[in-house]
């Protein structure tokens, strides 16, 4: 992975001076080629945050690759959830009005819970090692990001992360976006 990142920052470091060199030309664009520079920025991102994740999961459940593919199910799909993983920190003071589950940690159950018009889908799913403790948990709403277009989801994310030293997973409803919260920071990751 660390090569692969290597790799890209070097691409992104040529692209740069290739723009740098190509600014005197009159008929250049640099609208278009500093929206394709986003565009892999955002994609080293999202590869460098599916990293990052994995090794902060690993420690405190050995699923992270059944929520990754329940994560990019939802994604596909754009059914909206958000799953907060439990690390040190206990949770329960923090949470809300939720369903107790206490079941083994299952794709089938996880993509369950989130199906439009289940009556758990609304809220977040609490995981603690092996296990679904609770679905419908309300969490504490970031008031940090209040003034920006954020939805319930990504503001309940980065509340918990910011009182926690959880991690919360998020998919949105609205654009089928997968992103994770930790330490009141929220990343893009992708499904590679």
């Amino acid at each position: 992975m660390k090569k692969h990142i290597y790799h890209q920052l070097g691409v992104i470091i040529k692209e740069s001076e290739q723009l740098m060199s190509s600014l005197h030309v009159k008929n250049y664009c640099l609208l278009c080629e500093l929206d394709e520079l986003h565009k892999t920025f955002q994609q080293l991102q999202a590869q460098a945050s599916s990293y990052y994740l994995q090794a902060y999961l690993s420690e405190y459940t050995p699923h992270y690759e059944v929520l990754s593919k329940v994560i990019q199910e939802l994604a596909k799909h754009k059914h909206g959830g958000l799953i907060v993983i439990e690390r040190k920190d206990p949770l329960k003071g923090l949470l809300q009005n939720g369903v107790q589950i206490n079941a083994e940690l299952t794709e089938s159950l996880l993509e369950s819970i989130f199906y439009p018009g289940n009556p758990l889908h609304d809220g977040a799913v609490l995981i603690s090692g092996t296990r679904i403790v609770s679905a419908a948990n309300v969490l504490p709403l970031s008031i940090k990001n209040s003034g920006t277009k954020m939805g319930t989801r990504h503001r309940a994310a980065l509340g918990i992360t910011e009182k926690t030293d959880a991690i919360a997973l998020v998919v949105s409803e609205e654009t089928g976006k997968m992103s994770f919260a930790i330490d009141g920071g929220l990343y893009p990751f992708s499904s590679d």
